[in-house]
């Protein structure tokens, strides 16, 4: 048994930009500042931690009322953000084919481990295809704090198939240094992505399991991840 936790942003796909602008738009909307996330590095973060240190910079109060004021706001413009023209906005080489490998195989099962909110994770995958892949996970919603997330991906996992993985059973597949500590907590198994933000030398100190510059050769993704 393996199961297979994808980040999504950097790993499974590029947006171009589109979550970044729906960010901003919801915050200027919401509290007249513009720009406020630009130029800031938002990898491997979640949802949740970013919108919280953006109000507390702004002074302004962070509480359950306003972070579900501004997921509300960003929901309804991130569709309409994706739906924009954009260079660098694309599905990550190789995912398609080892996504159709993996749902293949027995015995593997897919899910998400990912700092974007529920419902925002769901509307990037749809934008590519990609929402009915994945029937559980975890969220931002869970906690904004990332190395927490995996005891929540799991719980649902077993709601869901009724079985126990052991900690090596267990994947975290990203492209950032927090996915490869959000794995190493819990005995899980760390699979690194270079294909976005950072490079293999960026990602090697921080001591990955695995390491892949990308998934295009589908035989040594599948060696580890099948």
């Amino acid at each position: 048994m393996k199961i297979l936790l994808f980040d999504i942003d950097g790993t499974l796909l590029l947006t171009g930009g589109a979550g970044l602008r729906a960010m901003n738009r919801a915050f200027v909307h919401l509290y007249g500042i513009e720009e406020k996330f630009s130029g800031k590095n938002l990898a491997g973060r979640t949802d949740t931690s970013i919108f919280r240190d953006a109000a507390e910079e702004c002074g302004f109060p962070y509480d359950a009322d306003s972070l579900e004021e501004f997921k509300e706001e960003y929901f309804t413009v991130l569709p309409e953000e994706l739906n924009q023209p954009a260079r660098d906005k694309r599905l990550m080489p190789g995912v398609q084919e080892l996504l159709t490998a993996l749902t293949a195989r027995d015995g593997v099962y897919l899910g998400l481990l990912t700092g974007n909110w529920q419902r925002s994770s769901y509307i990037k995958l749809a934008a590519f295809g990609l929402d009915h892949v994945f029937p559980f996970g975890a969220f931002s919603d869970d906690s904004e704090i990332r190395p927490d997330l995996l005891p929540y991906a799991i719980r649902r996992f077993q709601l869901k198939y009724d079985r126990k993985p052991e900690p090596r059973d267990i994947f975290i597949i990203g492209d950032t240094p927090s996915d490869i500590q959000c794995a190493k907590p819990h005995g899980a198994v760390s699979v690194a992505v270079a294909a976005a933000h950072y490079k293999e030398k960026d990602l090697r100190p921080f001591q990955p399991d695995h390491i892949l510059a990308d998934f295009t050769d589908l035989d040594a993704a599948l060696r580890i991840l099948g």
